[in-house]
């Protein structure tokens, strides 16, 4: 009797079992080294298709000052029957094309303009149209989206990008 009430009372001492204080330890160092391979794993994966993600996001940034110089392209055509030589004319600060930078700056835009017309001649009897031609050119950290380097718009509407043709626009 006096052994039961022994053991009894070093279980009451303790408050647990013996297999509930083993709990209490910690984990052990295979345990630790098991959470942390997995851990790696999932972060050799997960750091690129972020990254990757993070430049086809900053293309809409190009695509979108694109497509806005076009339609102030257009505007000032519409007003002046002429198209602008100067970023200044579309209410863009810089006073020369190339545009260094662009929103948050991972594009540089520069801008291609055959104006004025050329009026109908033997040679071209439809004449020569006046044509401009927008390009946003990767800066930066951008350079590593290696798929789409420059897009471009023209007057016709035509989009291209280099070097990828698909996928971009």
């Amino acid at each position: 009797m006096n052994s039961i009430c022994m053991n009894t009372s070093l279980r009451a001492i303790s408050g647990l079992p013996a297999r509930g204080r083993r709990a209490l330890r910690g984990f052990t160092l295979i345990e630790l080294v098991v959470a942390m391979v997995v851990s790696a794993i999932l972060l050799a994966i997960a750091i690129p298709s972020y990254q990757s993600y993070v430049l086809k996001s900053h293309r809409t940034e190009a695509k979108s000052a694109l497509l806005d110089l076009a339609s102030m392209e257009e505007r000032y055509f519409s007003t002046n029957n002429v198209y602008s030589q100067l970023p200044t004319d579309l209410g863009y600060g810089t006073a020369a094309f190339p545009i260094p930078s662009v929103g948050s700056g991972y594009y540089s835009v520069n801008q291609t303009v055959f104006t004025p017309a050329a009026p109908p001649s033997a040679a071209s009897p439809a004449g020569t149209p006046a044509y401009y031609q927008f390009t946003a050119t990767a800066i930066g950290n951008q350079v590593k989206d290696t798929a789409c380097l420059t897009f471009t718009v023209d007057s016709t509407g035509v989009q291209t990008s280099a070097p990828s043709a698909t996928g971009c626009w």
